[in-house]
Formats: structure tokens, sequence, C-alpha cells
């Protein structure tokens, strides 16, 4: 047993696989990219998450995040530490139907939280093609879209309140206004205004890069939109308020014909608003 799968044993209370089988299950996601880690822990709660910061922290060894192994670029895995959410932190924890709000897990997946909220009327508005297996946690690191984003946005758009821990072991609440913020950032953001107002595109898919242009004022200072899509590197998420949006009360199929494709991409934008 190597000195840094003994501090983990010793500081979690979750599951420590370093065995062949444990790193095998997490060596690929999605994509093409094989990467066996060091270990896999599968982390109980908060305090887990924050005690296996510290330990890997202290041996220099990274961790990674993952949910579903939905990703097509590699991000869930890495040669370090793995963090499992899927295991344990995995439940929605509460819904509350009169404020279209759930609270939920990092490991949930999606299918169950639309089990959840369907007898209410109700569903989560991003619904990528993999809502069967992949997870919340990996959806908020991923702002992940889904073929209906045009009515219901980014997973971004979809989030009231995250709870992360730092890579320094710092619990934190995000939200609005500034909320969770960490020392240092509002400065930062007050110095850039100018450049944070000019230099995003405005597209409704706009998911790579940071989303530093949710900090500004007129944005309400989200600093948990912000963290959106950020994959990890800003700190790991341990769990989340999401909004839901009303579901449809009935389906339709139309199926236009145009004479060519360049008719059929003109029209696409007026289509966009039905």
């Amino acid at each position: 047993m190597t000195d840094l799968e003994a501090d983990l044993r010793k500081a979690v209370r979750g599951e420590v696989g370093f065995d062949v089988t444990s790193r095998a299950l997490v060596t690929m996601d999605a994509s093409n990219y094989r990467r066996v880690p060091l270990g896999v822990v599968a982390p109980r709660d908060a305090d887990d998450v924050a005690a296996v910061l510290e330990v890997c922290r202290t041996h220099g060894v990274p961790v990674v995040p993952r949910g579903g192994g939905t990703s097509i670029a590699g991000q869930a895995t890495g040669t370090g530490v793995v963090l499992d959410f899927t295991r344990h932190m995995n439940r929605v924890l509460a819904l509350d139907p009169e404020a279209r709000t759930a609270v939920v897990q990092p490991g949930l997946v999606l299918d169950r939280l639309q089990d959840a909220a369907a007898p209410h009327g109700l569903r989560f508005g991003p619904d990528p093609s993999t809502h069967s297996r992949c997870t919340l946690g990996g959806m908020i690191g991923n702002n992940s879209c889904g073929s209906h984003s045009v009515a219901w946005g980014t997973t971004a758009d979809s989030v009231a309140e995250l709870d992360v821990v730092t890579a320094r072991g710092q619990q934190l609440r995000l939200g609005q206004e500034w909320a969770g913020a960490p020392t240092g950032l509002r400065e930062l953001v007050d110095g850039e205004l100018a450049r944070l107002r000019t230099g995003f595109p405005e597209l409704p898919r706009r998911i790579s890069g940071y989303a530093l242009d949710s900090l500004l004022p007129e944005h309400r200072a989200d600093v948990a939109r912000s963290f959106c899509g950020s994959e990890g590197t800003l700190g790991v998420l341990t769990g989340a308020v999401v909004t839901l949006v009303e579901a449809p009360r009935a389906r339709a199929l139309a199926v236009i014909g145009y004479a060519d494709e360049g008719a059929a991409a003109e029209a696409a934008a007026g289509l966009l608003v039905h």
C-alpha cells in the first residue's frame, strides 16, 4: 500500500480503490482517450471531498471529479485520483414544486431527476442525448445543453446555487450578488468591466471558456453561473440547487420542405422564435 492510499483511507469514510479493477473502470469516458489513474475514491459527502483534496494536495497528486463518464473529450479521465460521485452522492435531496427548484447531488443521473419532477408537471430543461446516464455534476461542469436548448438554454440557465469545495478545502455556497465569491474575485472583475462587457460574444450556446461575464453587475454578479462549464478547474461540485421548468403539455412534429439547403438555412432563424 502506498502512502497516498494509506492517507486517503484514514481521511475519508467512502471507499478507496487502488486495485487494478477499480482503476480500470474509470480509465476511459466516451472519448478515445485512455488514462489510468492512481486510484479511485467514492466520497460520501462534502467533507470526504475536502479530505481527498487535502491529502492529494499534500502528495502533489491531481484530482479528477467524475460522473457518468459521458464526456467526449477525456474530461472524466486522469492520471491522479478520480472522485466517483455516482456511488453515494447520487440523490435528489429535495424538490419544491411551488418554487420549481430541486436540491441535487453531483452523481445524480439526469433521468432520475426527470422522474422525480414529472409527477408535478415539471422537468429539468437541458436534455443531452446521454440523459439516461449523464449526471448533474457532469452537466454543470460541462454546461451541457441538449436538443431543446433553444427553448430552455444551457445548464447554467437552470442553476440557482452551487456547493463547491476549493483546491484548498474551503467549502463555499455560490449564488448571485457575489454569494460565495472567493477573496479577490470582485476586485478582479471591477478592474476589467470594459473588457468583460465587450469581449464575450452573445451566443445562445456559448459554453467554452470561463463565463466571467456572468459576474458583471447587470448579470447580478452570478458566481454560481460563472462556475458552470469550468470542468472542475475552479473547484469540485458537491451539491446544487437547480431550477425546473413546466413540462410541455403536448408534443407535435412539423415537417417543412424547402427547395434547397440554402433556403432551409435562411428560414431557420425565423423558426427559432416558435
